[in-house]
Parts: C-alpha cells; sequence; structure tokens
C-alpha cells in the first residue's frame, strides 16, 4: 500500500528587508532550522513597484551553500568574482554552487509595467561538498521541459523526473526535485516522492487542497505570533506546507485553479552554522570565513 504524505506544518510568507533595502516575502529561513533540511531559506520577491526591489543585492559573499533563482516575470542581471555577468529573464533559472567561495551581485529589473516576480531558494551543502569549486547552470525557459496531462494540468520539470520527462538542471549533491505545477478548476494530481526526502510546496497562486486535508488549521507559529491564527482548510497564494514523510502527495483544486511549487531534497542532517551569507558546520569555520574576506583570501585559487 502506497503511504500518502500529510501535512506537518503549514507556514505564512512574512515581509522582510534584505540586500540594499529590498522589500519582499520570506516563507522560511534561519529560524525555521532544521525543519527543511536541506533547505534553508525561500523567498518570494514578487512586486509590481519598482522601490521594492531595484536597489538589489550589490556585491556580496557566499561560500557553502546553493542559491537557485527561478524568474516569473522581469529579470535579475548578475555579475560575480570568475568573471561571469548575465541576465535571467522570465521563465529563466539560475542554480549558483558557491562552493568554497564566490562574491556576485543580483539586480532585479522589472518588466516594461515594473512588475517583477521570482523566487530565490536556498540549499545547504553537505561538509564534504562545502569547499567545491563554485559554479552555475543557467537554465533558459525553452529549455526547461513542460509537461501537459490530460486533465489540463501543466508541470514546468526545472529539476527531477517527472512521468519519465527529466529537468535540465543534473549533479546536484542533494538529489533535488523542483517542479512548478499548474492545475485547473476541478482537477487533481498525485506525484511520487522519495522516501526520506524533505517535501513542501509553495502555492503562488489560486488555491487548493493538499493530502486531502479540508478541516482548518494553524499557520506554525513559534515565533511568529502575528501569525498564530486559523485559516481554511486550503492553501492559497503565499502559504507553505511542509509534508510529513511518505511516498506521495495529492493535491486537489476545486472552484478555482491552483499554482505551485513543489521542492524535495535529500536531508543532510549536518551541524549548520550560519551568518548572513554564508552557511558552515562549525562557529570556528564561520569565523574563518569572515577572516578571510577582511584578508581579501576568500576567493580560492582557480575559482577567481
Amino acid at each position: 500500500m502506497t503511504i500518502s504524505r500529510k501535512i506537518r506544518k503549514v507556514f505564512k510568507s512574512r515581509p522582510i528587508i534584505q540586500g540594499a533595502d529590498v522589500h519582499l516575502m520570506q516563507v522560511f529561513g534561519h529560524r525555521e532550522i532544521p525543519l527543511f533540511d536541506p533547505f534553508l531559506l525561500l523567498d518570494d520577491f514578487r512586486s509590481n513597484n519598482p522601490d521594492d526591489y531595484l536597489s538589489g543585492f550589490p556585491w556580496h559573499p557566499h561560500r557553502g551553500i546553493e542559491t537557485i533563482t527561478y524568474v516569473l516575470t522581469g529579470a535579475v542581471e548578475h555579475g560575480d568574482s570568475m568573471g561571469n555577468s548575465g541576465r535571467i529573464s522570465s521563465g529563466d533559472v539560475q542554480w549558483m554552487t558557491a562552493g568554497s567561495g564566490i562574491i556576485h551581485q543580483e539586480m532585479p529589473k522589472g518588466d516594461p509595467n515594473g512588475v517583477l516576480e521570482g523566487f530565490q531558494l536556498w540549499a545547504n551543502l553537505p561538509a564534504a561538498h562545502k569547499m567545491m569549486d563554485p559554479h552555475y547552470q543557467e537554465i533558459r525557459s525553452d529549455q526547461i521541459p513542460i509537461l501537459r496531462l490530460d486533465n489540463g494540468i501543466r508541470i514546468a520539470v526545472i529539476c527531477g523526473t517527472v512521468e519519465g520527462v527529466t529537468g535540465p538542471v543534473s549533479d546536484i549533491v542533494i538529489e533535488p526535485e523542483y517542479i512548478d505545477v499548474t492545475l485547473p478548476a476541478q482537477t487533481a494530481y498525485v506525484h511520487p516522492t522519495k522516501t526520506g526526502h524533505t517535501v513542501f510546496a509553495y502555492v503562488i497562486d489560486g488555491k487548493g487542497y493538499f493530502c486531502g486535508e479540508k478541516k482548518p488549521f494553524s499557520y506554525e507559529s513559534e515565533g511568529r505570533n502575528d501569525y498564530d491564527l486559523e485559516v481554511p482548510p486550503y492553501l492559497g497564494n503565499g502559504t507553505l506546507a511542509l509534508f510529513e514523510d511518505g511516498e506521495e502527495i495529492a493535491v486537489s483544486a476545486e472552484d478555482e485553479g491552483i499554482r505551485f511549487l513543489l521542492v524535495s531534497g535529500k536531508p543532510i542532517g549536518e551541524p549548520i552554522a550560519w551568518r548572513g551569507p554564508i552557511v558552515m558546520n562549525t562557529q570556528e569555520e564561520l569565523r574563518s570565513a569572515f577572516d578571510e574576506l577582511q584578508k581579501e583570501t576568500f576567493i580560492k585559487k582557480g575559482t577567481g
């Protein structure tokens, strides 16, 4: 018998300011450690106000993590200490492995109407890979396969394999899956998941029911008293469900459709020492990283 996952906790995105005064919504972050292992942070930077995002994220370091940027509308211009520069636009994905260290900048740009929509996910690296060489996988929208099921369900496969269709992002140590799923009204979908992997769904449009849950529940409220309230049984835009273990998740849409990001990965299960843009395993490693920044030895030979 197939074991269906149940909802473990529900989270509501909350406003936060990051970078050079960028206003965005954070879905989970530092205070949720280690619930989402191997994932560290999810930011939602959708806005139709350029004042929210044009200041961007000027030059800053990363070490020990991967950052995954998915742009729906608008663009993000970037440059780094390896001499790379470019622009990811609507529908594109950038999967950056910081590894031993990179210094980069990310400057968001809206579309002609000033609309910017996208998400950035941080994934941890295990100790054995913390100091790997940094590199990028930049995926253009036309490289991302779109799976269309008979009932009108649309699935963009960024990473992982769905119904025999494999996404373009590969060779990631946490064995992730990252898909963008849209269900029309009055449809249902069951998606297989790897047992033991962390799985969550973040709703970005419409509303729907997950795991057959049709009774009210509360947002996860530990340290977040502003969200200690009962919510409807469905999940709507800006809410996330973290699932218990199991072999599949089920979702259904009733009077309106739903669009969500479904993400999973293999937990690392190691200590986390995290300060700002650097995530290591020990406080000593963190101190060493920031000391190297001051001494300008942060970028390792062969990667700068």
